[in-house]
């Protein structure tokens, strides 16, 4: 037995400085220390043997046993050393002293369309906010006028997580957070709340031309004593024509959103046909991007503000709308595409 023992490790040496590869490896390691390899043979042929022997030879067997899965993965370090030394020699050299390619990357027209956006609203005394992607439902639904089971809730698919938060389906998903930063100040100084606050949101949509899972708004509110619809009008009327650099045919709609009453859409006259009809608009010459209206006394209520002393109105811009129709993008699918070609023909007019 003992020289079974000397021959498989010597079979075993010979073996391992032939392998060249993992694949090699692992055929060794099973042909010898798997359910039906050598090393687990010799265990199993002890059965017939005296309680001494089986004491002093299983000893023996164990050692070998335990030598082979030591050497196999030495030798399987060595080889993974060697397969990244064999591809860091492959890579290409770089001369370190070239000159750089200064040509410079772009902006998502996304990006320009928000920064403008941003500095439109800071002109007329907005403060900008970032809120969350991830909020619970108390910041999403509840605080907006939307309880549980409310059947408004079944107009945006919404993605939920294990914990029971989600990923926000609107940037209205912060209005009770900034109700309550500002409200104070509001309430102690008169100082009114004006605040945007842009950010990605998620809904589980069917894509098609002019529908995304994952799209970009921009929600804003002003609260302060006797602020109305034409205070709305006028704020967004500015905002449009600075975006555009030119009058924008709009209209207002009546629009139900639990959060606002009265509530509106805003239609703006689609740029990419002129107003003649095409997939992005859906052939009716008219782009949904805003809906708008008056804060809903509830939510006033709910973020510490006195709807009997203070109104305001509250508006969710679709920034990725907003810069399909500025950049002339006929599919929203192409803002999420990554398609540098597509991509890269914009550049910062700021």
């Amino acid at each position: 037995m003992d020289e079974k023992i000397i021959d498989l490790q010597n079979e075993l040496k010979t073996k391992l400085l032939k392998a060249t590869d993992l694949m090699d490896l692992d055929k060794i390691r099973v042909a010898f220390l798997g359910k039906k390899g050598s090393i687990t043979a010799l265990l199993k042929g002890m059965k017939d043997l005296s309680a001494d022997e089986r004491k002093s030879l299983g000893a023996e067997i164990n050692r070998l046993k335990s030598y082979a899965a030591q050497k196999i993965e030495e030798r399987i370090s060595e080889l993974k050393e060697k397969e990244i030394e064999k591809e860091i020699s492959a890579m290409p050299q770089f001369d370190i002293s070239t000159p750089a390619d200064m040509e410079r990357g772009s902006y998502h027209p996304i990006t320009l369309v928000q920064r403008q956006c941003e500095t439109i609203f800071r002109s007329m005394g907005f403060t900008v906010e970032d809120y969350s992607e991830i909020v619970t439902d108390y910041e999403c639904f509840e605080s907006l006028n939307i309880p549980k089971h409310h059947p408004a809730r079944d107009m945006q698919d919404t993605y939920y997580l294990e914990n029971g938060q989600l990923l926000k389906s609107q940037t209205s998903a912060a209005q009770n957070a900034i109700l309550k930063k500002y409200g104070k100040n509001l309430i102690e100084n008169g100082v009114p709340i004006k605040a945007i606050f842009p950010g990605r949101c998620f809904r589980n949509e069917a894509t098609d031309a002019c529908h995304e899972n994952t799209f970009f708004q921009m929600e804003g509110v002003m609260v302060d004593r006797d602020i109305s619809i034409s205070n709305l009008i006028f704020f967004m009327k500015t905002m449009l024509s600075e975006v555009f650099q030119k009058d924008i045919k709009v209209r207002l709609r009546p629009g139900f959103f639990p959060f606002v009453e009265p509530g509106f859409e805003l239609d703006i006259s689609c740029l990419i046909c002129g107003g003649t009809g095409c997939a992005s608009c859906k052939h009716s010459g008219w782009l949904e991007l805003c809906p708008c209206g008056m804060i809903h006394p509830n939510v006033l209520k709910e973020g510490g503000v006195d709807p009997d002393k203070y109104t305001g109105f509250a508006f969710g811009l679709g920034l990725t709308r907003l810069a399909m129709m500025k950049y002339g993008i006929k599919d929203i699918r192409d803002l999420n595409s990554g398609n540098l070609k597509s991509l890269s023909q914009f550049t910062d007019d700021e």
